[in-house]
This record gives C-alpha cells, sequence and structure tokens, in this order.
C-alpha cells in the first residue's frame, strides 16, 4: 500500500474483492452494541500472514456488518467463515455483497444476535473486533464452552484492537489462555502507535 493512506487502500481492496465495507455506520449502536468499523484490511492481511488460519479452519466472525472479514479472509486463505450480524441492515449489505463477491462460495451470513447463535462443531477460529459490550461477549465465550463440551477441539479466539472489559472477561475463563506468542503485533501499520493496535490470540487446553 506504499504511498496510499489507510482509507483508500481500504477503498481499492473493496473493488478488488467487488464489495463494499467502507465507512462507518452508528444507526444500530446501544448500549450493549458498538456501532460497525470494519477492520482494516493492512490489519487483515497481517492476521492472515501469521499462520493461524488455512483452509481447513472455520471462522466466526462476530458482529459481522457488511461482510469484510470472511470476504477476505475466504478468498486469501480458502478457509470457511460465518458472519454473525444483528444489525437487518448491515446484514442485508452483506447479502448484497456476497452476489458480487470475488470469491464468496466459503462465506455464509446469519442474522441473530451473537449470544443466540447455536455454534456449529466445525468452528475453530472466532474473530471480534469490540462489537459487543462485555456482558455480550460472557454470554459468547459460555456458548463457545458448550460448543467444546460437545464436540472437544482446538480453538484459537483472535481479538483485534481488544477491550481491557474483554480481558476482564477472559480472565475469569479458566478454559481459555493466551497463546505463545500472544499478540500479533500491527503497531507498526498506523501513525499513531496505539498500544491497543494488536490482535490478542486466545486458545484453549484440551485434556
Amino acid at each position: 500500500m506504499r504511498g496510499e493512506s489507510t482509507e483508500d487502500y481500504d477503498v481499492n481492496m473493496d473493488e478488488l474483492l467487488g464489495i463494499r465495507t467502507a465507512g462507518r455506520d452508528e444507526s444500530g449502536a446501544d448500549l450493549d452494541h458498538n456501532p460497525y468499523e470494519a477492520t482494516p484490511y493492512t490489519v487483515l492481511e497481517r492476521l492472515a500472514n501469521s499462520g493461524l488460519i488455512g483452509k481447513r479452519n472455520t471462522v466466526i466472525d462476530y458482529g459481522c456488518g457488511k461482510g469484510r472479514v470472511g470476504f477476505y479472509l475466504s478468498y486469501q486463505l480458502r478457509c470457511n467463515t460465518i458472519g454473525i450480524e444483528r444489525d437487518t441492515r448491515l446484514y442485508e449489505a452483506a447479502l448484497r455483497n456476497a452476489q458480487k463477491a470475488a470469491y464468496a462460495k466459503k462465506t455464509v451470513f446469519v442474522h441473530t444476535c451473537a449470544e443466540d447463535y447455536l455454534i456449529p462443531e466445525q468452528a475453530d477460529r472466532f474473530y471480534f473486533f469490540n462489537p459487543f459490550s462485555a456482558t455480550v461477549f460472557g454470554n459468547v465465550l459460555k456458548n463457545i464452552q458448550t460448543s467444546l463440551a460437545k464436540k472437544p477441539r482446538q480453538i484459537m479466539l483472535l481479538l483485534y484492537y481488544p477491550d481491557q472489559s474483554f480481558f476482564e472477561a477472559l480472565s475469569q475463563t479458566p478454559w481459555l489462555s493466551p497463546a505463545t506468542p500472544r499478540d500479533i503485533s500491527c503497531h507498526n501499520l498506523f501513525s499513531t502507535q496505539d498500544p491497543r493496535e494488536v490482535i490478542s490470540v486466545y486458545e484453549n487446553t484440551i485434556m
């Protein structure tokens, strides 16, 4: 992306994938759900290059919005992705993108609240870009634990720009622990040097 701003690069990548996901949307925000803002493509590139996701994995993107994460990872890694979105307008935008996306056959979207979604046994990667409150996050963690009790497997949680409240919730979840290395650093992708510009990785221990 030499010579391009992050915003310009995001628009150009959208065009390459045949989708429209740029911009911020606050229309569906409330006390438990944050405004829509897509993960920058530069961050997704770093995640794709981390080796933590491959074509045999299934990624759930909570609060998927217009579907950028799913479309990009499916295109780059040929993994399966499931986008969970409660906001009707954003869900419909994701479906419109799916009609034109360069590689959409491994990407599906579900219109439901995150805490109501029953996790399929093949899901083993869970992506969060602060889509909701720590209360909702805690309920999602319980759902993941229930899924693991039914089908034990190795999983990873991938938290971009993590909120401290999520770490507090994770500290009360003994079956998950920070992976080694814990973070995928994204600090040098932006000029702000924000310490939260990381993807924090948590994994479970199978006994």
